[in-house]
Order: structure tokens, then sequence, then C-alpha cells
């Protein structure tokens, strides 16, 4: 069997294996193992997943995984995000469609806070979308609006998507971070523009909140609620500045957001037993995901490097086929449109990047800036039927009274906004290569 054919089948086996429902780690380190064991023998593949394992342990920058996913969860189980709630709905009700709007600002704050999409998307379901409806907004389109703005997450820094991609592309987190801030902004400056229009034309979808329950709150109120949605701002600030500014590492950053979300909970009397413990259970059972699956990611992406896999596809794309470098990108990212249907941002990222990555960077294009097409495509993978990661998950946080079918339809203009705003930093880079140039001088 030629090296081709080996290939091919390795990767048709695990797109089975997935579509089983099999844990991803489970059927990508089977696959890899399998793999090398008929290719190399047992001495090949024992040591080929062994040595996969060493590297994880000794890859140093993992360490801020850990450090992300607790800060988000902590700021998240102390109920800030409640705090931030309240402050867009004090603030913005008198706007049509203001709550709306309000919950994708809040969404721009939770992946500040977080890095995540999971826990936007657990945050608006659970304490965004009931007030929305209990106000009587319309289901379908505040449902796509904490789906949209939950996608945000992985875009935004502190983006833990784009920390897993720098390490793979070998590229600097940093540069990555800031490169993620105008795109993400621009989307979600997006949404909000549709909400205002949709709702300008509808007011029915959008109420504005009563003139005489906007008058009960007190000045003094308004101002201190102002106040809860600075704190995660100044947690965000404390980690970024000094990486940035080059005081500390990337790692010693993480420690510190780590660190001065435990403080904010602290000082505001919400570090209870409950709130630690649930912190650190998710954190662990998150960051071992991720270990796991980079783990066997690795394994497979060693076989597959071995059997010059990565050369072939360069081979086929550019010299057999003759593809332009622009239509080889589009082709990539339709490509990462069909897996976000059944594979999760993490999954996609260790299985592909090793092969797309040494792609982009032969037909010449910025390492970087496609780190930021990878992340929106996701983003839009995640909420594209059949079998959208985010769909399901609404389905399963949503009231009864919200189909699928509901689910389904309310997310059509947000994923037209979506591939208008990858459109958009496709077509012009500097949207996401301005910041990262000017702030390190590139």
């Amino acid at each position: 069997m030629s090296y081709d054919l080996i290939a091919i089948t390795m990767f048709a086996s695990l797109m089975v294996l997935l579509l089983t429902g099999q844990r991803v780690f489970g059927a990508i380190g089977f696959v890899a193992v399998i793999a090398a064991l008929a290719l190399w023998g047992d001495r090949g593949g024992f040591d080929l997943a062994f040595a996969q394992a060493i590297k994880v342990m000794r890859w140093y920058p993992l360490l801020t995984v850990p450090m992300f996913i607790f800060m988000g969860y902590v700021l998240s189980e102390s109920r800030i995000a409640d705090d931030l709630y309240r402050m867009f709905h004090v603030w913005m009700g008198g706007i049509s469609g203001g709550l709306a709007i309000g919950t994708i600002g809040l969404m721009v704050l939770i992946s500040a806070m977080n890095g995540l999409s999971v826990a936007g998307m657990a945050i608006g379901a659970t304490i965004a979308l009931p007030e929305l409806l209990r106000r009587s907004y319309d289901k379908r389109m505040v449902t796509g609006v904490i789906q949209a703005g939950s996608s945000l997450g992985i875009l935004v820094p502190p983006s833990v998507v784009l920390v897993l991609y720098a390490m793979i592309a070998r590229q600097p987190v940093g540069q990555l971070w800031l490169a993620g801030v105008f795109p993400g902004l621009l989307m979600a400056g997006l949404f909000i523009l549709y909400i205002a229009i949709r709702c300008r034309i509808s007011p029915e979808l959008g109420p504005v909140l009563p003139a005489a329950e906007r008058a009960a709150v007190p000045r003094a109120e308004k101002l201190r609620l102002l106040g809860a949605g600075i704190l995660p701002l100044v947690v965000f600030a404390v980690m970024i500045v000094p990486f940035v500014s080059g005081w500390t590492s990337l790692v010693e950053s993480s420690v510190v957001g780590a660190a001065a979300a435990f403080i904010a909970a602290v000082l505001k009397g919400r570090m209870t037993k409950a709130v630690f413990e649930v912190s650190v259970r998710q954190t662990l059972a998150i960051t071992c995901m991720f270990m796991w699956i980079i783990t066997a990611a690795l394994a497979f992406g060693a076989v597959f490097d071995g059997l010059g896999a990565v050369r072939a596809i360069e081979t086929l794309f550019t010299e057999q086929l003759g593809l332009n470098p622009w239509v080889i990108l589009i082709l990539m990212q339709l490509s990462f449109l069909v897996m976000g249907t059944f594979l999760d941002d993490t999954a996609m990222l260790v299985i592909v990047a090793p092969l797309y990555v040494p792609l982009v960077d032969h037909l010449g294009f910025d390492l970087v800036w496609y780190g930021v097409l990878y992340t929106i495509t996701c983003q839009i993978a995640y909420m594209t039927p059949p079998f959208g990661y985010n769909l399901f998950l609404m389905r399963a946080m949503a009231p009864p009274e919200i189909s699928l079918t509901d689910i389904y339809r309310s997310i059509v203009p947000f994923v037209l906004i979506m591939i208008l705003a990858l459109a958009l930093v496709m077509a012009f880079p500097q949207i996401a290569l301005w910041l990262p140039a000017e702030i390190y001088d590139l």
C-alpha cells in the first residue's frame, strides 16, 4: 500500500470513528497508534505515543490553559456576569432592542473574562435568555443573539483557541490575541447594527423597557452597576498590559489574570467554598480534555508527517491542480465549515492545523492573519446546521417553548453577518494585522 493511500485511509478511519460518537481524543489516538504499529512495528508504535505524551508534559506554554479557564470560571461562578447583565439592563433598556444589544456587550465582556464560547453560552442562556423572553422579546431573535454573541469567546482575547493555534503554528500568542481584537469588535458591532436596524423596523421584536421601571432605579444604583462592568476590564488589563509591554511572559500573565479574578471575587465577598470547588473541578475537567486531545493529535500528526502527507497536500494543490493561492485558502476554510458540523474547534485545530499551516506558509500568507481566519470560520461552523456545536448547546439550555426549528432559523442572519466579517478580514488583512504591528513595531 502506498503512503498516499495509507494517509487517506487514516483520515477516512478517523472521520468514521468520530461519526460513531467516540470521544475525540480516543478516535484520534487510536488511529494514530494503530497506523504507527502497522508501519513501524511494536517499538515504533509505542515510542510514538510515549514521545508525544512527553512533548505535551514539557510544553511549558500549555500552563496558560488551566490559568485562563480558572479565571473565567471564577468570574462566572461568582456571579459577576449577573452584575454585568443588570448593568446593561438598566442602562440600555430605554432603547428598542436595547437588552439584546446589551447582551452582545455582555458576551464581549464575558469573552474578555473567559476565552471559551461554552462559558458565554451558559451565561447567556441562564441569565439573559429568561429575562429577554419575560420582557416579550422575539424568541428567535434572542436565541440567535445569544448563540452569535457566545461565539466571540474564541476570538476576543484571551482566547484559549488562539493560544493552542499559536503553539501549533509557532506564532507569538501576543500578536494573535491583538490580531483578534478588531475582528472581534467588528463582528460584535455588526451584530449590534443588525439588532438596532431590525428592532427599529419591527419594534415588537425588542420592546422598550417601560419608563416607570427605568425611573424606579436610582442614579446611585446605576452608577454602582456601571462599576460592575468595569471590573472584568480591570482584570483583563491587569493580565494583558504587562504581557504586551514585555514585563511578564505569557505563562506569568495567565497566573496574574487567574490571581486577579480570584482576588476580585474575594473582595466582592463571593468566593465561597462552593464557587471555588466548582471552578477548580471545571478547570480540571476542561484542561484534561485539552491535554488528551493535544496528545492524541500530536501522535496523529507525527504519523502523517512521517508519511509525507503534508508535502503531498502541497504538491496536490499547488503543482498537480495548479490552483490559485486564494482558491486554496477558500477551500481550506470550506473544509473547516464541514468539519465544524461534528467537531469542536480544538479538535479541528489539532487535526488539520499541522497539515494546513505549512501549506498556508508555503503560499505566502501571514500565519497570524490565518489564525484569525481559522477562528472566525470555527465560529461560523459552530452555528451552521444541521449539527453545529452551538445549536445543540442552545437546545440543551433553552426552555421548552423554543424548538430546534426556532434555533435553526434564529441563526441565519447572524451566520450571514459572520460570513461578511470573514470576507472583510480576508479582503482587508490589516483589520487583523494593524494592531499587533503597531504594538510590536513590526
